[in-house]
């Protein structure tokens, strides 16, 4: 017989972790220096030394938002749990904690000539997550923790997307030796189109 709320603590923990990496992004959304700003004209140009502080926090915030969003679904579909499936979600969890750091990381380099570290740890990062995904998907799997077979249906397709999502940001870390921001633009588009195609299948 399965228990219903067999995942309470392992969702409560997630949330958590869900939370905290999303409030860490804002912590690198500021300024370089207050003390030297005299006038408002300097805030201004220092304003403008933001936007790719900016953009690496938007397009984290998105990354995370949209994993937590898949996560809670895919949580939705078991209703049992096992030490494999635990131990898939913190390797998940592990991916999206390290998020922050590399989305600090992109703000403080992306654009100059030496980005290419930067981008290669940002996509490094969601290759990880990948990896992740495809662990919950087959620990569930393979443990029968699925609610019935639509369920797991559900986690074969959510496992099958995660394969071609590795190969895609793990070339994009490589691309970014050499081509960081192109590598950092398709980054941001695959991530534009996962957020469209997630709010349709919502609406669905």
């Amino acid at each position: 017989m399965t228990n219903p709320h067999a995942n309470t603590r392992l969702e409560a923990l997630c949330d958590g972790v869900f939370a905290i990496a999303l409030t860490l992004l804002i912590l690198d959304v500021k300024l370089d220096s207050t003390e030297s700003i005299t006038s408002t004209a300097e805030l201004w140009r220092a304003l403008g030394h933001l936007p790719p502080t900016i953009f690496a926090f938007l397009l984290s915030f998105c990354i995370i938002l949209i994993t937590w969003v898949n996560h809670h679904a895919a949580l939705k579909l078991v209703s049992q749990s096992s030490a494999a499936f635990m131990y898939a979600n913190g390797f998940l969890l592990l991916s999206v904690v390290a998020i922050p750091f590399t989305a600090g990381l992109l703000g403080s380099f992306l654009g100059t000539d030496h980005a290419a570290p930067a981008v290669v740890l940002y996509n490094g990062v969601l290759a990880m997550a990948s990896i992740g995904w495809i662990l919950v998907s087959s620990a569930a799997l393979k443990d029968h923790l699925a609610n019935d077979e639509a369920a797991a249906a559900t986690l074969r397709e959510m496992r099958q997307r995660a394969y071609p999502a590795f190969l895609l940001y793990s070339s994009l870390a490589v691309m970014a030796l050499w081509f960081p921001n192109v590598s950092a633009a398709i980054t941001t588009v695959t991530w534009l189109f996962w957020l469209v195609l997630s709010i349709r299948l919502k609406h669905a």
